[in-house]
């Protein structure tokens, strides 16, 4: 490290501390309950830490640090930190797969179930994670026999609505046809709270008033709905059976497993509400710190309920006691606005269940140690050649890869795809709308675009004051760009006028014969064919080329639409955005008859006579 601060200068508070490098990363983030007395244990003999340790101090150019109240306050900002720099020696958990979840709309007038993916939105209650996306769309099968909401989409039901006839599941029983009024609000939400109150491990008051309904039916003689409730009822036991009993019980807790060797860990928790197994999670984590078992189960604690959205349960049983237990309970009682305990299990079923989950994560490391060793294999193997037959000082940790796109020359775009350790780092991808280039000229759109890159990897700040990630300031190991000799003459040249020559690795990877060219040399470079390095560029330049086309379409698709719709007397452009949206695209948009869009209940037909005839003015058929 550049730079230790003497001992004295250090406050002895608590804090959150940061590692930073000469190019302003952060390579890692602590915190302590002493500033003072924790930060000079890295000062010590680099033969005496951990070999990551010695290897983050030896990369640092210097230490930072901000001074807070309070341990839990300095539990709050490390979690923060760590999740806006993601620093390369923090261990961070990663989702192995992207887990389904069952998402019900309840910000929408008629709420709807639905098995998704991803990151969570506003105004949804999600219920999960599951492991297997068949499982539960057979178990939401079963509760619309039950619940009988709607799982259509908005369009099919906003067609349905203006045709005024449901769709075939009102007629199998699977909907109760919200669409055509057969069914009003109250009714209606009261199914989606009984599924709701289902997917949460509440069933008993769901059956027990299930079952009230249908003994008042049958003394009202009203036989055929006695059956069908007698119907939900069995679909309801039915689906309950996919939720395993756990507890005896109505008790809401986590349960946490861990599972590691000396390189990686796989985390396993399984959330159990009113007794029941209602879904679970699985993480991987590479262990770039040296934690003992304690500081890990805190790190996993504090990052798995400290993410967006987590839902903090009473208690949460782990395999061991985390570092400072009664810090963590604390920020867990503010993120959860009541009591929350951490809890070790000893014995009974808690136990029994904490070894099943424990045996989970150690079969789910095995599986990933399997695909994780050719992967990781064969991308080191790529890089090692890649810097060997391309004659690079380094190997290229960091790949920078350039297109280019248009349609004889309109909506030029330029995108520039990262690779990191031969994956791709998708955060750091950069689309650019080339502004200079009168027509179809590929040479004058990459010059710009690099030129535009290169400025500001030399002139963006890399330690900006408020303290956020500048992705674009991070120096490329290899840039390449699409192309042959006459793309890399344009990168060489401006990388000399921008004054980084002789900084920057370049080369040019042409399309037909898979051939890369290098600068200060007039021959290309032939891959051999199949190797690990052919494949790994020829995985760049594709999505490179995928990245450039979908933003250039999405510029071409806005033109089209805005020329095609623009100054229409009373389509703004909230009508004109929901009008290409339900009729499923601008060419739709300029097929469709007057009936068809005068039938759209919330377009005045007036407008929608300007559009039938403004679309016929622009070439619609």
């Amino acid at each position: 490290m550049q730079y230790r601060p003497p001992t004295g200068s250090i406050p002895d508070a608590p804090g959150s501390y940061q590692f930073v490098d000469g190019e302003g990363r952060v390579l890692y983030v602590g915190k302590a309950k002493s500033l003072r007395h924790r930060l000079p244990n890295y000062w010590q003999d680099s033969a005496r830490l951990m070999p990551r340790t010695a290897q983050m101090v030896a990369q640092a150019d210097h230490v930072e640090w901000v001074v807070v109240d309070s341990e839990v306050d300095a539990l709050i900002l490390e979690h923060s930190l760590i999740q806006a720099h993601l620093p390369r020696y923090n261990v961070r958990l990663k989702d192995d797969k992207s887990y389904p979840w069952l998402a019900v709309t309840v910000n929408e007038e008629w709420p709807r179930p639905a098995v998704v993916r991803g990151r969570k939105r506003k105004g949804v209650r999600y219920f999960g994670p599951y492991g297997n996306a068949g499982a539960i769309r057979a178990t939401l099968d079963l509760l619309v026999r039950s619940f009988p909401v709607r799982t259509c989409s908005d369009t099919k039901f906003k067609r349905h609505e203006r045709l005024g006839r449901p769709c075939l599941l009102y007629d199998i029983d699977r909907c109760s046809g919200p669409c055509v009024g057969a069914v009003d609000h109250e009714a209606y939400d009261g199914y989606v709270a009984d599924l709701m109150g289902f997917l949460s491990g509440d069933t008993e008051p769901v059956l027990a008033r299930l079952e009230a309904q249908m003994l008042a039916a049958s003394e009202e003689l009203q036989f055929e709905r006695a059956a069908r409730l007698r119907d939900r009822i069995a679909a309801v036991h039915k689906a309950a059976e996919t939720q395993q009993m756990v507890s005896d019980r109505a008790e809401d807790f986590d349960v946490v497993g861990l599972a590691e060797d000396p390189l990686e860990a796989s985390v396993q928790i399984f959330l159990v509400r009113r007794g029941r197994v209602v879904g679970h999670r699985g993480f991987v984590a590479e262990k770039v710190e040296d934690l003992s078992g304690p500081e890990f189960v805190q790190l996993v604690v504090s990052q798995v309920y400290g993410a967006e959205g987590a839902e903090v349960p009473r208690r949460v049983f782990v395999p061991e006691e985390p570092a400072d237990r009664d810090v963590l309970e604390r920020w867990l009682r503010a993120r959860r606005d009541g009591p929350v305990g951490i809890a070790v299990p000893r014995r009974g079923s808690k136990r029994a269940l904490q070894d099943t989950v424990t045996r989970t994560a150690g079969e789910d490391l095995a599986r990933h140690r399997l695909r994780r060793a050719a992967d990781h294999n064969a991308r080191s193997k790529a890089l090692t050649e890649l810097q060997h037959e391309l004659g690079l000082h380094e190997a290229p940790l960091r790949i920078e890869c350039y297109d280019m796109s248009h349609l004889q020359g309109t909506d030029y775009v330029g995108s520039m795809v990262v690779f990191e350790d031969g994956l791709a780092k998708r955060s750091d991808y950069r689309r650019f709308k080339v502004k200079s280039v009168p027509g179809n000229d590929d040479y004058a759109a990459m010059e710009e675009v690099l030129t535009r890159r290169l400025t500001a990897l030399r002139q963006e700040p890399l330690s900006p004051e408020d303290g956020r990630r500048r992705r674009f300031a991070y120096r490329p190991n290899l840039l390449l760009v699409d192309g042959g000799k006459g793309q890399l003459h344009v990168a060489e040249r401006v990388v000399r006028e921008v004054g980084l020559e002789g900084e920057l690795e370049l080369a040019a990877l042409a399309k037909q014969f898979e051939e890369v060219y290098r600068p200060g040399s007039s021959e290309p470079i032939r891959l051999r064919r199949g190797s690990d390095a052919l494949y790994l560029l020829q995985r760049v330049r594709d999505e490179a080329h995928r990245f450039a086309i979908t933003f250039h379409r999405e510029r071409r698709g806005k033109r089209m639409t805005r020329s095609l719709l623009d100054g229409i007397p009373g389509l703004g452009p909230a009508r004109r955005a929901r009008l290409v949206k339900e009729l499923g695209g601008v060419n739709a948009v300029r097929g469709a008859g007057l009936e068809q869009l005068q039938a759209l209940s919330w377009l005045p037909d007036a407008v929608a006579l300007a559009v039938y005839e403004g679309v016929r003015k622009a070439g619609g058929r």
